[in-house]
């Protein structure tokens, strides 16, 4: 599979979710769907059963704190961050605690920064798990890798996530013509795909990791990498990658889809289209409607199910660092 993304690509390119005010943070948070208790508890064991300890969680690119929500709990104390400021808004708006019960700690901050830009700073050596949760592919990689070995401690771990293009599942009846109609939906979204969305659909094939630089992050040890897909062609396993997913109600997916960058930049190009029968989200939902009941489902009864290609990339910093890793 072709690289879509060279290891001196450089950020940010993401264009929007940065500019989000704080209703459209609270907007994503309450209809983007939430990740699986499955999806953590791979890397919680792998975190543990390779060294890593439950002390600081620091969640990158956190946006309205859908990830770091469900973790905090595992970790005595949880720090995140995200530059967009509405984001970070409607996060502290909605809260969460850590397992000592203290609050979430959100703050502006960029993933190349990784909180040192706060204050007080995220201090070097006091992390034990960096997590980003649909997000890494807005990050500048080669200026990320250098700054998390900084703040991991020996052992600590980076663990990066996300999911692809959906797949239909022959549960939906007329499976093939809903399948069709979302394929026609990605096809008039390609001019507002930029780099990051495309990294995504890829499954982060081409994703710059700490040795792949041109300048590597010896701190990382590359031989403990672990990269693990699902519902993907060729995979040998199945995951509920989302905790909410499901069969979608036509209102649910069509909030869903109004979450999605490209789609807030399609509507910003077409804003007379906005909230009518033109908007290119109710277009979908209509071919949606129109397709499953051809096969017979009644009206408002109508739902779509399907399942998401996802990747999971676990990076450990090493134990003992030598000389030559600790100045790289």
């Amino acid at each position: 599979m072709a690289d879509p993304i060279s290891s001196s690509a450089a950020g940010p390119r993401d264009t929007t979710f940065r500019f989000f005010s704080s209703e459209q943070g609270n907007s994503y948070a309450k209809h983007r769907l939430t990740y699986h208790p499955s999806l953590y508890q791979i890397i919680l064991e792998h975190h543990v059963s390779t060294g890593g300890q439950l002390g600081t969680i620091l969640d990158v690119g956190c946006g309205p704190g859908l990830a770091v929500r469900d973790l905090a709990p595992h970790f005595a104390h949880a720090v995140a961050i995200d530059p967009s400021a509405g984001m970070i808004a409607a996060a502290r708006s909605l809260g969460g605690v850590s397992s000592s019960q203290e609050p979430i700690r959100f703050e502006i901050s960029a993933a190349e920064e990784l909180g040192a830009d706060i204050s007080p700073p995220v201090r070097p050596g006091s992390v034990d798990l960096v997590t980003a949760a649909t997000a890494a592919h807005w990050f500048d990689m080669p200026k990320f890798w250098p700054r998390a070995a900084e703040v991991l401690k020996p052992g600590g771990t980076v663990a990066i996530w996300c999911s692809g293009n959906a797949v239909i599942k022959p549960s939906t009846p007329n499976a093939a013509a809903v399948m069709a109609a979302f394929d026609r939906f990605r096809d008039k979204l390609e001019p507002y795909l930029n780099a990051g969305n495309l990294l995504a659909r890829e499954l982060y094939v081409g994703m710059p990791l700490p040795w792949t630089l041109d300048v590597p992050v010896a701190a990382f040890d590359e031989s403990t990498y672990v990269r693990r897909e699902w519902n993907t062609e060729g995979s040998a396993q199945s995951l509920d990658f989302y905790a909410n997913a499901g069969a979608l109600s036509m209102d649910a997916m069509e909030k869903l889809f109004g979450t999605l960058g490209p789609v807030t930049r399609w509507r910003e190009a077409h804003p007379e289209a906005v909230g009518t029968e033109h908007d290119i989200v109710r277009i979908t939902r209509r071919e949606v409607e129109a397709a499953l009941h051809e096969a017979g489902v009644e009206k408002g009864e109508e739902l779509v199910d399907g399942a998401a290609g996802s990747v999971l990339m676990l990076v450990k910093k090493r134990f003992n660092l030598t000389s030559e890793a600790r100045v790289s």
